[in-house]
């Protein structure tokens, strides 16, 4: 939470016309029951009507005045409320933007949207409220005391024992509902968390008939959420009732001490008329008070989930003399020096000891069983893991001692699990990088063979993608995700199982394509089906995270058993 003062620097100005403008509405509430008292003790009284129509202009004018106060306070601290939610989202975004896999591992997707989105609205909101209550809160309960004990010094004790019964309840409340207000927002984290799963998992729910088992989940879940929102909730309702018995209790004092001040002439009707409404000014400060005091805690909570994000430590950084520039000499060489690589807590290396280069035109394939390390090697290759112990290169350059943006130039990366965004054909083969020509975005459409089901569409490249890519198969989805891939036309391209979802005549296709357009380009296979790196130029056998087998196809089989019996099933079953 102190760290929010950094945000608050832009609007300095803003903050001290709102300040100014506090002071005024303060001075001005302040002021009406001074001649609320005027107009009972010297105009009622004495039946001077020009009197009371003086008062009563007087009084017109300062509510204006007032109003028109607390209008632009409410204007201002909802400009600086929302400009800091703005740039509290922003700041957010643009720090998960940098998150490597590293940091992705240490917070879900559920939690980052949940900081992006209700964290920063209870921060937002306590900003609303909290700037004006802050400041005339105490303003107002001090003039208040002031004013009071300047009207009737002898009822003054009258004053502290509301205030202090007040404080007393508030304290109380907080004490109980302060553990909730912890709990809320990791309630609402896995309440976000299920829906999600549901929402983005909802075929398989559907295909395994699991209706049942999430409904009871998410009521679960949302069930915790309820009890905990509803607890607080009922705990504060005590508030109000207890605000309203001190307040009434209070004036029943005032005017029954009053009446025996009046009556013994030591203070007029008025007097004890503007000591009951300033009495009620200071109590409903420190009502305004518990309400920031109450909103604190669970923006507390906010704020430092919010900060964790905004200072976590990345993991892969560029250095300070990072370098943009490679050998020109080299153009897509990939070189795996003896690299090891252990994932965060692991017990054991996930990858030992990996050598092997990548050339221009040439296709070097890797091949194992699940979990053998094969992803791994993709991740290593475009650094969204850095190397344990030895070094990736590419054209001669330690990928760590470059920027990342240099090195995403020069290498292109197909996940396995094919990403769309919501937009169109185009944008989605365009995205990694600018300006490119519709030649080019149409050639290498044709190359992943997607041209065809594009151009079937009434509004070919302009056609929409829904978010996820949910309106195209999954076989579409991977052919656009390999468009985008060479449509960088970068040095190197690195495949991550990218063919699984193709049938085998497309596959062929595919590879057949690449192996036309794109010569001259460095390309990493990772394929789970023989026949998708069948002619590669040199094929990488992994089990345990080593390289049990190098060379081509013939070699292999011959060679290496493991490859030789994974090679034989499949075939086996291509044939039948």
């Amino acid at each position: 939470m102190q760290k929010l003062a950094a945000y608050l620097k832009p609007y300095t100005g803003a903050l001290a016309m709102m300040i100014i403008l506090l002071f005024t509405q303060a001075f001005c509430n302040l002021l009406l029951p001074n001649y609320m008292s005027d107009i009972v003790d010297n105009g009622i009284l004495r039946n001077d009507m020009r009197y009371l129509i003086s008062i009563g202009i007087k009084m017109t004018l300062i509510t204006i005045a007032g109003g028109a106060a607390n209008i632009m306070v409410c204007l201002f601290s909802a400009r600086i409320a929302s400009g800091i939610a703005r740039d509290l989202r922003r700041d957010l975004f643009i720090k998960i933007e940098q998150f490597s896999n590293y940091e992705f591992d240490t917070f879900s997707t559920a939690s980052l949207i949940t900081r992006c989105t209700n964290d920063v609205t209870q921060i937002q909101a306590l900003l609303l409220i909290g700037l004006r209550f802050i400041w005339l809160a105490p303003i107002t309960a001090i003039g208040g005391v002031i004013m009071a004990v300047n009207h009737s010094a002898g009822m003054s004790w009258i004053i502290a024992l509301p205030v202090v019964v007040l404080i007393g309840v508030i304290m109380l409340i907080f004490s109980i509902t302060m553990p909730r207000f912890y709990s809320l927002q990791s309630l609402v984290d896995k309440l976000n968390l299920i829906s999600r799963e549901n929402l983005t998992g909802m075929m398989v729910i559907r295909a395994f008939d699991g209706r049942d088992y999430e409904e009871k989940r998410f009521d679960k879940a949302n069930t915790g959420l309820t009890r905990a929102v509803l607890f607080t909730n009922r705990m504060m309702a005590i508030l109000p009732g207890a605000l309203m018995f001190i307040m009434n209790g209070t004036s029943l004092l005032i005017v029954w001490f009053g009446a025996k001040q009046i009556a013994a002439s030591n203070i007029q009707a008025g007097d004890m008329i503007a000591f009951i409404q300033y009495t009620t000014t200071i109590i409903m400060s420190f009502v305004m008070l518990s309400i920031i005091f109450i909103m604190i805690p669970r923006a507390q909570v906010s704020g430092n989930r919010i900060a964790e994000v905004l200072h976590v430590s990345l993991k892969i950084t560029d250095p300070p003399d990072a370098d943009d520039s490679f050998d020109p000499n080299q153009k897509g060489i990939v070189e795996f020096r003896n690299v090891s690589f252990r994932y965060p807590n692991a017990e054991q290396d996930v990858l030992s000891g990996i050598s092997f280069t990548l050339s221009p035109g040439r296709t070097t394939a890797v091949i194992g069983p699940t979990g053998s390390g094969k992803s791994t090697i993709a991740y290593l290759a475009v650094r969204l893991y850095d190397v344990t112990d030895g070094s990736v290169y590419v054209d001669g350059k330690d990928i760590r001692a470059v920027t990342q943006n240099s090195l995403r130039k020069k290498i292109a990366y197909v996940p396995q699990n094919s990403q769309l965004f919501s937009g169109t054909m185009k944008s989605n083969i365009n995205y990694g990088k600018d300006d490119i020509p519709a030649e080019e975005t149409r050639k290498a459409a044709d190359t992943a063979q997607a041209l065809d089901f594009i151009l079937e569409k009434n509004e070919g490249f302009d056609a929409p993608i829904t978010q996820g890519g949910g309106n195209v198969s999954g076989g579409q989805k991977q052919r656009i995700s390999i468009a985008r891939a060479l449509a960088k036309n970068t040095e190197a391209v690195v495949f991550d199982d990218s063919f699984s979802a193709l049938d085998f005549k497309t596959d062929a296709a595919v590879r057949k394509k690449l192996r036309e357009n794109s010569s001259g380009v460095s390309m990493l296979v990772i394929a789970q089906r023989i026949s998708s790196i069948m002619n590669a130029d040199e094929i990488l056998v992994l089990d345990n995270g080593k390289i049990i087998g190098r060379g081509v196809h013939a070699e292999l089989m011959k060679s290496c058993p493991q490859y030789a019996d994974i090679a034989k099933t499949q075939l086996a079953e291509m044939a039948e």
